[in-house]
């Protein structure tokens, strides 16, 4: 049987041993909310590093918005899309056919960057240490999204650490980063919840708690 993690916090820490024994300096840690939030605080918490988010919606095939026929990321350095091709062609759409998806992720974004962040700003990454946390990753198309336009802010070194991911995804995304953490790489992946014993939905006010919580403990942290 595969090995799992209880939850994602159980998940956060292990990932959070694996980094602290790499060089990471001047580390800022950015989960894609919702269900990596409760995984990088834990990391961000170990590596004493800032904790923002990555920005970024996966772009549906209509009719089949479990599919992803590509992500689109909001920041400060613009907006970064990418298609999934493959889906593309077997459902026999252009890029131009996504544009009432692509608006209503475009405005889901904004709406997300309001109820989480407020005023305020993402974490400025130009010349740190950017690791990107998630609670596992399928087809890879949002993270792919995601790195692609974090690359444009220019850190220091681009890090992808998740707990669970399929190989032939893990090979996709390993060329758009300096540094690639993943914990399990099982022989058969179906979905990320199959290796969580507690895999329960992340609500809107489980993300904007985790970060006030962050936030609260890193302000009473004198060395913090």
């Amino acid at each position: 049987m595969a090995q799992v993690f209880d939850d994602r916090a159980q998940a956060g820490e292990r990932l959070a041993d694996e980094l602290a024994g790499l060089d990471l300096p001047d580390p800022v840690v950015l989960a894609l909310p919702r269900g990596g939030v409760p995984v990088a605080v834990p990391v961000a918490h170990r590596l004493g590093a800032d904790l923002g988010l990555v920005l970024v919606r996966k772009i549906g095939v209509p009719g089949h918005p479990e599919l992803a026929a590509g992500a689109i990321m909001d920041g400060p350095s613009g907006e970064e899309i990418v298609h999934n091709d493959t889906v593309l062609k077997i459902y026999g759409l252009r890029p131009d056919d996504l544009a009432e998806t692509m608006a209503r992720c475009r405005g889901e974004i904004a709406e997300r960057r309001k109820r989480y962040l407020g005023d305020r700003p993402l974490p400025a990454i130009a010349g740190r240490t950017a690791i990107v946390v998630d609670d596992g990753i399928a087809t890879g198309a949002t993270v792919r999204a995601a790195l692609k336009g974090l690359r444009r802010q220019k850190p220091a070194r681009l890090v992808l650490a998740v707990p669970v991911a399929p190989e032939e995804t893990l090979m996709r995304l390993r060329p758009l980063v300096d540094v690639l953490v993943c914990l399990l790489v099982p022989r058969h992946f179906a979905a990320v919840g199959q290796f969580y014993r507690d895999f329960a939905q992340v609500g809107d006010d489980a993300v904007i708690a985790a970060l006030a919580a962050f936030r609260a403990a890193d302000d009473a942290d004198p060395g913090g």
